[in-house]
């Protein structure tokens, strides 16, 4: 087996940075309900979603992450009022950069999950880690 060919078979790295009081909770709820879910992420807790530096998302791929996920609260039931109105914004924009960075956009994903929606959580990982594992690991560290 040739060094690419390794590369390209190995388990992607998805980082899923999730808002305290929300998603958190969702993906809680789909681990207790035993929902299967990929393996391959991890998850970082943070208060909210709107106080995340979007630079946390690019040293995340700097470090060698192949997938980033944020999520947070739904807009209008922010824990900290309107937090998520501030993490849209951000993000909408490092959505747009990322390409430019050397980052196809299709690694980045943010989106809202209720702390009563494991199910829903468990769709969203799923299907974003199986579409990272499509596009396959980084290989240029651009960052």
């Amino acid at each position: 087996m040739t060094a690419q060919t390794e590369t390209r078979t190995r388990p992607v790295k998805v980082i899923a940075i999730v808002c305290n009081w929300c998603s958190y909770a969702g993906a809680d709820g789909a681990g207790t309900a035993r929902l299967k879910q990929p393996y391959n992420f991890r998850v970082l807790r943070v208060p909210c979603t709107g106080r995340i530096d979007p630079l946390l998302a690019l040293k995340a791929f700097q470090k060698g992450a192949d997938g980033v996920l944020i999520s947070g609260c739904h807009p209008g039931d922010c824990h900290y009022s309107e937090g998520n109105y501030y993490a849209r914004r951000k993000f909408e924009l490092l959505d747009r950069m990322l390409p430019h960075l050397g980052v196809e956009s299709q690694r980045f994903k943010y989106t809202w999950v209720s702390a009563s929606e494991a199910a829903r959580w468990q769709s969203v990982i799923t299907e974003f880690v199986g579409h990272v594992q499509e596009l396959g690991p980084r290989e240029g560290r651009a960052l």
